[in-house]
């Protein structure tokens, strides 16, 4: 095939692969994309393949992450031309990545339809742990309204990528079977045939509910989306305006709602210049019955540490203090954001690299749930949702719920927002738990234990959304083991590939 040609198919198929993800949604798309990467990568010419894996990555990515531009440009101080440099930049190195896939089935050969899964959750698990990870757009997330969507909580996200990415393969072997090597179309249906079991397994798993409701354990939460504009949110002199703003949202719901739950960073000034207005609103909060969870920047007193934390106010058993012990602080930071790499020699170089409040400290992996009402709340602030394994480590036995605070004011009317609210989805179906999302601009939810919106806020309005919400008890298969069946199984089914290969080449050379 003319190689212009397969660099156009490249590229197309690339940029499929984003509408799979919100807020498109055309979950299918993801296996059109992946057939297009096969199919490049599979191209004789190693050259050719290479550079088209390598045109599907940028198209792939810099479509998909196009929305940094926005908090880069216009709160980064970037000129337009720059930030959009920038984002083609990341997307070079994600693109790394599909360029180790393609180079690894060139080198070796690769044909077996159970090795390519294999191989791409490799690749996959270098991304999301490499200079502390980026593992945005994975393909798992567009299945989440799928038929498929039920191996989630067997596997997680990780598992379900298998999934697309096996199924993929076993499409591609069928088709080049009929079109090129007839004699091949007995195992290729004989793959067909193991994935529509998957398939139908996976429809049955989405039925089944690993989890039990707790209907008595319920609570009436309400989440509070200021809709403070990024460009005002850290001037000092907007900051009796926000105050006031939120003051207001909570008044309306203490002693009607048995918690009220404010964005990541909601009140722009440290919470340590705030105590009047933090002990003022645990006396008020704790005699109207109430209890709010804040997020906060919090300077710790001890260690001098810069964290972003929620901290929890109107707690009877533990009162509002600076050293609350009620308080999570947020572990994984976003780079260039929250903390500069190599902050002595980046931080000089402009403006790119001095966005506000970049200086935080992470706290650790695994802390203590927040609890409120006597229910158990596992959270997670504004990036930290899209790893997976790190909330799973923190469910506990007793964990009601999971909760997320984020500001996605940074990233404006873009697709950005819509792909985070896709993630945290993902993390109540994997783990059977429901999730509260409180956003400072939107997309603030509430999602039950099977990934499914309960209710939603529109963006860029001042709204408070409430609902009664019910907690769950017990584990799915992956919150109790995480991602360790998903490695189990891309082991052995390599274990069994090399075995083949090895006892085919014996049989080969005695029949010469």
């Amino acid at each position: 095939m003319n190689k212009y040609l397969t660099y156009l198919i490249a590229i197309i198929s690339g940029a499929l692969g984003v509408f799979a993800f919100s807020p498109f949604d055309l979950w299918y798309l993801a296996y059109i994309s992946v057939l297009g990467l096969l199919f490049i990568a599979k191209n004789s010419e190693k050259k050719t393949a290479l550079l088209a894996t390598l045109l599907w990555g940028l198209s792939f990515f810099s479509l998909g992450i196009s929305w940094l531009h926005v908090s880069i440009h216009q709160f980064g101080g970037s000129p337009l031309w720059l930030s959009y440099i920038l984002v083609v930049l990341l997307a070079a190195y994600l693109s790394c990545y599909p360029l180790l896939f393609t180079y690894i089935i060139q080198r070796f050969k690769v044909t077996s339809v159970v090795i390519f899964p294999v191989i791409w959750t490799f690749t996959e698990f270098l991304r999301g742990w490499l200079f502390t990870g980026f593992p945005w757009l994975q393909f798992g997330y567009t299945q989440i309204d799928s038929p498929f969507s039920g191996l989630a909580p067997l596997f997680g996200v990780e598992g379900v990528t298998f999934f697309v990415m096996w199924a993929s393969a076993v499409i591609f072997s069928g088709i080049s079977a009929l079109l090129k090597t007839p004699r091949k179309l007995p195992i290729a249906l004989a793959n067909l045939a193991m994935l529509v079991i998957v398939g139908g397994l996976s429809a049955y798993s989405s039925q089944k509910f690993f989890v039990t409701e707790v209907p008595e354990k319920a609570l009436k939460i309400s989440l509070a989306q200021g809709n403070i504009e990024q460009n005002l949110k850290w001037d000092p002199q907007y900051l009796y305006a926000t105050l006031d703003i939120y003051q207001k949202l909570i008044n309306e719901h203490l002693g009607t709602s048995d918690l009220i739950i404010l964005p990541e960073s909601a009140l722009p000034a440290l919470e340590n210049q705030l105590q009047s207005f933090y002990k003022a609103l645990q006396l008020a909060a704790q005699q109207k019955g109430s209890e709010v969870f804040i997020g906060s920047v919090y300077q710790d007193e001890i260690q001098g540490k810069l964290l972003n934390s929620i901290v929890s106010v109107g707690n009877i058993e533990q009162p509002y203090s600076s050293d609350n012990m009620m308080r999570y602080a947020k572990h994984h930071l976003v780079p260039f954001g929250e903390y500069v790499p190599l902050e002595s020699l980046l931080r000089p170089l402009g403006s790119v690299f001095n966005l506000p409040m970049s200086a935080f400290q992470n706290g650790d992996e695994i802390q203590q749930p927040l609890l409120a009402k006597g229910r158990t709340f596992a959270p997670a602030i504004c990036y930290e949702i899209i790893f997976g394994s790190q909330l799973q480590k923190n469910i506990h036995t007793n964990t009601d719920f999971l909760l997320t605070v984020s500001n996605d004011a940074w990233f404006g009317d873009s697709i950005g927002p819509w792909q985070h609210l896709q993630m945290a989805r993902m993390r109540a179906l994997e783990l059977g738990k429901p999730l509260v999302r409180a956003t400072n601009t939107g997309i603030t939810a509430f999602i039950d234990a099977k990934g499914k919106i309960i209710s939603q806020a529109p963006q860029f309005k001042q709204t408070v959304l409430t609902t009664k919400i019910v907690p769950t008890k017990g584990k799915t298969p992956y919150a109790a083991l995480g991602n360790k069946p998903l490695y189990l199984l891309a082991l052995i089914f390599t274990v069994l590939r090399i075995l083949a290969a090895l006892i085919k080449r014996k049989v080969m050379k005695t029949a010469v």
